[in-house]
C-alpha cells in the first residue's frame, strides 16, 4: 500500500538543503494497511479508471484516504442539507454549521508540518521527460522501484484520450507533443506493442495518422533525439 511521506528523505538520490521541508514522497509498503483498506484502494483505482474520461484529475483520493485515518471529523457537527431551492428557509445556524463542517474537512487534509499536500497532475509531459532522462543515464531501475513504474504506467494509461492520443495536459485534446512523449515513456517502461495492448496500438495509430513524430515541437524533438526513442515511435 502507498503512504505519503512528508518532510522525509530516503535513497542516495534524494537530497535537500532545507531538511526536506515541504517534500512529498510516496513510499510503497507491501504489508501496510488492513485488507479492508487495500480493498478500498483497489475500488478507488477501478472507479477512477472507469470514469477517467469524465473525471480526469486524481482528486488526491489515496491521500484523502490516508489522512482521514488520523484527522477525523468531530462527531458532533451535524449535516445540513437544503432539500429544494425556494422551499426551505436557510438560517444563519445552517450556514454556520456548513462552514464548520467545511473547515474541519479541510483541516483533515493538512499535513503535520502545517502545509496542505496535493498532486500536480495537470501536465502530461513532465513525467515522460523524467523517464527519458533516467533511461538515458541508465538509472531508471535504480531511482524508480517496480511499484513506482507500475503506477506511472497506470497514470499514463488512465489519461489517454478516447481517440488514442495524449494531451499536453490531462484535460487537453490529443497533441503530437503529449502523444509522442507518453507513448515512448510507456515503451521505455517495458510496455510491448502487441495485439493485447490496445492502448499502445491506438497511441501509435494516432501519432502516425497525424503526421508522425516529425510534427512534435522543439522540446519533443530534443527528448526524442536518441535513436532508440525515435525507433520506438515508429514501432
Amino acid at each position: 500500500m502507498w503512504r505519503l511521506k512528508i518532510g522525509e528523505g530516503s535513497g542516495p538520490w534524494l537530497h535537500s538543503a532545507s531538511g526536506f521541508l515541504g517534500r512529498q514522497v510516496w513510499e510503497f509498503d507491501r504489508d501496510a494497511g488492513t485488507p479492508e483498506e487495500r480493498a478500498e484502494v483497489e475500488r478507488l483505482r477501478e472507479d477512477f479508471t472507469k470514469h477517467r474520461y469524465h473525471k480526469r484529475e486524481s482528486q488526491d483520493l489515496l491521500l484523502r484516504l490516508q489522512f482521514a485515518k488520523g484527522n477525523l471529523l468531530p462527531a458532533n457537527i451535524p449535516t445540513t442539507r437544503v432539500v429544494e431551492k425556494g422551499t426551505q428557509v436557510v438560517t444563519e445556524k445552517m450556514i454556520t454549521t456548513s462552514l464548520r463542517r467545511a473547515l474541519h474537512q479541510y483541516s483533515t487534509l493538512q499535513a503535520h508540518d502545517g502545509h496542505w499536500p496535493g498532486d500536480v497532475s495537470g501536465l502530461m509531459f513532465i513525467m515522460p521527460m523524467l523517464i527519458f532522462s533516467l533511461y538515458v543515464t541508465g538509472s531508471l531501475n535504480i531511482v524508480l522501484s517496480s511499484e513506482h513504474q507500475r503506477e506511472i504506467r497506470r497514470h499514463i494509461y488512465n489519461h489517454q484520450n478516447e481517440d488514442g492520443g495524449w494531451g499536453t495536459h490531462v484535460w487537453g485534446p490529443s497533441s503530437m507533443f503529449g502523444s509522442c512523449l507518453n507513448y515512448v515513456a510507456l515503451r521505455l517502461l517495458g510496455e510491448m506493442l502487441d495485439g493485447d495492448n490496445d492502448v499502445l496500438t491506438k497511441g501509435r495509430a494516432w501519432i502516425l495518422s497525424h503526421g508522425s513524430a516529425t510534427g512534435v515541437p522543439q522540446w519533443g524533438k530534443i527528448f526524442l533525439s536518441d535513436n532508440w526513442c525515435l525507433r520506438l515511435v515508429g514501432q
